[in-house]
């Protein structure tokens, strides 16, 4: 008889799953020296889409109360060109600081903006001036503080067990959007739109802790494998201590056709569903006018009807890409893989818009986009974030920041154009904007093919000898 194979340096292996891992192989393939880290990691971005949903309903109930929707997709012009500056210090801060550091600061930066924030409403600031400052601010944090989270997570696993633990890890994201959402439709009676922002930027706090402890955790440790996964091999933490090379994102993204495929299909992925939001904006904005003419408001404001509004909505979508993380992604990869994930949300998209082409009905556009958003807040986001674990450390953090913020937010400035063009020449109903969706949904599985044969490539190279 054999014995059981023996603890790495370290690290306890139990005789028996403990009760916590047998509830997590329900939805995955998880062995006992993984569970904490990936918890953990769990717990973080958490946190952090918590209190980016804390956060984004108020962004969006300041600009709609102000400024008509069209202004929020103009405003992704000057976001994007700020984003290129953005992006530029990012990278020369990651070149010079480790990880742990680079988050740190990172995140400490935007709690100071909170604060300020929170400090220039006591002011008196006129509401419209304020919802365009806090739109484009919450814009950037958004990406740019998920992005380099998904970075820290690629650096810590390899390609085999970020497979594996992303759909866990993701799970997180997606409860703490739900969470977020929830936690603004509780409190935005009793505190008020801004003491929100303060309680988003307490959790912010917590999140640069549990970074430290994930760090701590996985370097103090000499490299291992996980003994019921005999192939699997973490990475060496001499490297993870370092700071990454001197090289911009940019430069990494058009030296590889892979990471440009990557970033195109992003940046179409976000102009598709920036139309769409477009479009929820439009049925929000005329939704909430109704209510306040005929007195259906529930006594509350505008701004406060909108607030309300957008957490409920956000809080369906998630509920949706909470069912899906949990139940459907880890076994799409398991059973298809990450490189045929790539196609499930155009696939629904272009059916969701197929539809509404043919009448833009407010029940069926508020459900297509929820169905969409959940998707891509679930297997799609796992997707994209896995697409970087054969990607090198330098790529994971400045071409992965790169692609989440500024091609993320092109998308968003072709939205604009489309919108402005739609709307100022063209007399575009919703119906048109939908047919336009169509179209682009035949270019994004076009570069998912694309993509699909280069991971394939790649996937194939360092398996070879």
């Amino acid at each position: 008889m054999q014995n059981p194979p023996s603890a790495p340096v370290g690290r306890t292996i139990e005789k028996k799953p403990g009760l916590s891992l047998r509830i997590l192989r329900i939805f995955t393939d998880i062995y006992p020296g993984e569970v904490l880290t990936a918890f953990l990691l769990t717990l973080n971005v958490f946190l952090l889409l918590t209190a980016y949903y804390i956060i984004k309903p108020v962004r969006d109930a300041l600009m709609l109360e102000g400024w008509p929707p069209e202004v929020k997709n103009y405003l992704s012009a000057a976001i994007a060109v700020l984003l290129i500056l953005v992006i530029k210090a990012f990278s020369l801060i990651a070149s010079r600081l480790p990880r742990q550091r680079l988050i740190s600061w990172v995140t400490l930066f935007f709690i100071s903006n909170i604060v300020l924030f929170y400090v220039l409403h006591l002011t008196a600031i006129p509401a419209g001036t304020m919802g365009i400052i806090f739109y484009i601010w919450a814009s950037i944090f958004n990406v740019l503080v998920i992005a380099q989270f998904w970075g820290f997570a690629n650096d810590i696993y390899t390609e085999d067990v970020g497979k594996r633990l992303f759909p866990i890890v993701a799970f997180g994201a997606t409860f703490g959007g739900f969470a977020g959402g929830s936690i603004t439709k509780w409190l935005i009676l009793p505190l008020g739109t801004f003491q929100l922002l303060l309680v988003s930027g307490g959790i912010l706090g917590v999140c640069i802790l549990l970074t430290w402890v994930i760090h701590r955790r996985e370097t103090g440790k000499p490299d291992k494998t996980v003994p019921e996964a005999a192939n699997t091999v973490l990475p060496d933490k001499k490297d993870q201590l370092k700071p990454l090379q001197k090289i911009g994102a940019f430069q990494l993204l058009f030296k590889k056709r892979y990471l440009l495929y990557i970033a195109f299909f992003v940046m179409l992925l976000n102009f598709v569903n920036t139309n769409g939001v477009f479009m929820l904006d439009k049925v929000a904005d005329n939704t909430a006018s109704r209510a306040i003419e005929l007195g259906n408001a529930a006594g509350m404001t505008r701004g406060e009807f909108l607030t309300q509004f957008y957490a409920s909505f956000y809080n369906v979508q998630n509920l949706f890409a909470m069912f899906v993380q949990l139940f459907l992604v880890s076994r799409i990869f398991k059973w298809f893989g990450v490189r045929v994930a790539v196609f499930f949300l155009p696939v629904l998209a272009l059916g969701g818009y197929v539809m509404i082409s043919f009448g833009a009905y407010l029940l069926l556009v508020k459900w297509v986009k929820a169905l969409e958003n959940g998707m891509d807040y679930s297997l799609m986001n796992t997707t994209r974030h896995s697409l970087y674990l054969i990607t090198t450390r330098e790529e994971k953090y400045k071409a992965q920041a790169a692609t989440k913020t500024f091609f993320h937010r092109a998308g968003d400035v072709l939205s604009t154009l489309l919108v402005f063009i739609g709307t100022s020449f063209l007399a575009f109903r919703i119906e048109n904007f939908a047919m336009v969706n169509v179209v682009l949904i035949f270019l994004w599985i076009v570069l998912g093919i694309l993509i699909f044969k280069e991971h394939k490539k790649l996937s194939e190279r360092s398996l070879a000898p």
